[in-house]
């Protein structure tokens, strides 16, 4: 198996390759990213996605299962720039996972109240992201989609490679369409004002020692609505969270049976909104044993990854090796005193997963 972490701006695009059970070679796509990641008009250059793509082809292989995490522009525009761009995209995948509006919407009908029944009967019930209806409409006309809800507790086995579906729950699908109709904007409290990169881990670590600190969640439905799974290959496990709450993820985990003394035990773990510090808390941290986290953001957007959770990282865990996918990131994020105050914690560029 290997696992490629595109540059992707401040967004996500993942490719997992491997062979299954059969010696067939097989291909996973988890979001686009951000248009960028396919194609800069401003640069007149094609991106990770572009080479990904034809790297595939030229394989003559297929996308066994296209995930779409949730609707945030930067896991979603670089898969429609895909599509604007290649008449032939849609003949290059197999299975769809999303999480529409309206499938949303179709599968909760009969628990809905009459306002919102009105709604759907006029056919009038909006995503709230103009780019989730295109691509809806998308799959709809090239027959890629079953509609199916995507919820926790369920998997899908492609030949040896098994996927168990952590979020969203039914509750978050509803808050979801609620979203839809009210038409309402996310919040953005996940992205801060200022950088805190400036700042010295160990202050940040101390700051949330005090017994006032509070954990803030993410508020954001559209990110509380994220497909999270953990990936299994060959009895080895990988986590990813795309932009997820910890406190649901938290609750899966727990109901798989595992705690913080039975932790989850990975590879490596993909951490949550690009290194929100409202998306990972030290409880999800501490369920989750592994010495590789990686965070995929070039910075452009909300000062990701917040420092105060790379210090939450390494206080669970000092021997942890952070992985980023922009060496910019890397080198910018930390101090020349984080380093001599904590001594064991590594960081490396990261591209493609090779064992770490």
């Amino acid at each position: 198996m290997k696992i490629k972490f595109l540059k992707a701006g401040n967004g996500d695009s993942i490719w997992i390759s491997y062979t299954d059970e059969e010696g067939n070679s097989r291909n996973i796509l988890i979001d686009g990213g951000v248009s960028e990641t396919y194609f800069d008009p401003k640069l007149n250059r094609y991106g990770d996605l572009y080479t990904t793509i034809q790297e595939i082809k030229s394989r003559k292989e297929k996308i066994d299962l296209l995930i779409l995490s949730h609707i945030d522009n930067d896991h979603i525009e670089g898969l429609l720039q895909w599509f604007e761009m290649d008449e032939q995209a849609h003949m290059l995948v197999e299975k769809v996972w999303f999480n529409s509006g309206k499938a949303i919407a179709g599968f909760y009908k009969e628990e809905m109240n009459d306002d919102l029944k009105f709604y759907l009967r006029k056919k009038s019930v909006e995503t709230g992201v103009p780019e989730a209806l295109i691509f809806e409409d998308y799959l709809f006309k090239h027959k890629l989609w079953d509609k199916k809800l995507v919820v926790q507790g369920d998997t899908l086995d492609l030949g040896g490679c098994v996927i168990k579906v952590l979020t969203p729950t039914h509750d978050q699908l509803k808050k979801l369409l609620k979203e839809y109709k009210n038409k309402t904007k996310d919040p953005i409290y996940t992205g801060a004002k200022i950088s805190d990169w400036s700042l010295d881990l160990k202050k940040l670590i101390l700051a949330e020692e005090r017994p006032d600190f509070k954990f803030r969640q993410d508020n954001s439905v559209k990110n509380g609505s994220s497909i999270s799974c953990i990936i299994e290959y060959k009895e080895r496990k990988f986590l990813f969270l795309a932009d997820s709450h910890p406190k649901a993820v938290i609750k899966a985990l727990i109901g798989e049976g595992y705690t913080k003394t039975n932790p989850l035990k990975v590879d490596f773990f993909q951490i949550a909104h690009h290194g929100s510090k409202a998306n990972n808390n030290r409880k999800l941290l501490e369920i989750v044993r592994t010495n590789n986290y990686v965070i995929s953001t070039d910075s452009s957007t909300h000062h990701h990854p917040h420092k105060s959770l790379l210090g939450r990282i390494i206080a669970v865990n000092q021997s942890a090796t952070l992985h980023f996918n922009y060496d910019r990131v890397r080198k910018g994020v930390f101090t020349k005193n984080d380093f001599e105050d904590y001594k064991e914690f590594k960081t490396r560029l990261i591209s493609e997963y090779d064992g770490l």
